[in-house]
């Protein structure tokens, strides 16, 4: 009768500690959702902000076409991404998205009617604070991705994580190649 009591007591514990388990490994599933919330949030803000700095570009007559479209393309390739909800995709179009913006900005240099505009400062700097915001977000998505991803492979929540299909979540990376910095001595007349 006692060996009965102790394997019963012995189970709810081992259940118990399932449960809490699980109930731990839910919660981290769902500050990665959260985290990504917060990240697509800001990247609709600024989806909505491009076709607007492009337009003021637009407005400058003798602007660099090439550059736009640029921008344009890499603006939906990261919404086709962001709707995809492809992580992988996503950290290639931001990558190709930085460098349009980047060449965009520096070729802006080269017209003072277009620095000067107020319409085009404004968005400048509502689109760069915006860039801000998401690589800050960001971090917190990567740090809730990295704690799920190093619980669902721990011991004994493996098991649990096994049992139930917890499944590992992708860090939001931005590809190196598209983050290494742009030249910009074409557009200022410098030489190598």
């Amino acid at each position: 009768m006692f060996l009965v009591v102790v394997i019963a007591a012995l189970a709810v514990a081992l259940l118990l500690y399932g449960v809490m388990i699980y109930n731990n490994l839910v919660g981290l599933k769902h500050a990665v959702a959260q985290a990504w919330s917060n990240i697509d949030v800001l990247l609709k803000q600024r989806h909505d902000e491009l076709p607007k700095l492009v337009e003021v570009c637009k407005q400058s007559m003798h602007f660099e076409q090439e550059t736009l479209e640029r921008v344009i393309r890499a603006r939906q390739q990261v919404q086709e991404a962001r709707a995809a909800q492809n992580v992988g995709a996503l950290g290639r179009a931001e990558g190709a998205l930085h460098g349009s913006m980047a060449r965009l900005f520096a070729v802006a240099e080269s017209y003072p009617d277009l620095k000067s505009n107020e319409s085009f400062g404004h968005l400048q700097a509502r689109i760069s604070g915006l860039e801000e915001s998401i690589a800050d977000r960001r971090e917190f998505y990567n740090a809730a991705v990295n704690a799920n991803n190093v619980r669902i492979e721990q011991f004994p929540d493996v098991l649990v994580a096994r049992l139930f299909s917890f499944n590992p979540a992708v860090l939001f990376k931005v590809i190196d190649a598209d983050k290494a910095d742009v030249d910009l001595r074409p557009f200022f007349g410098g030489a190598a």
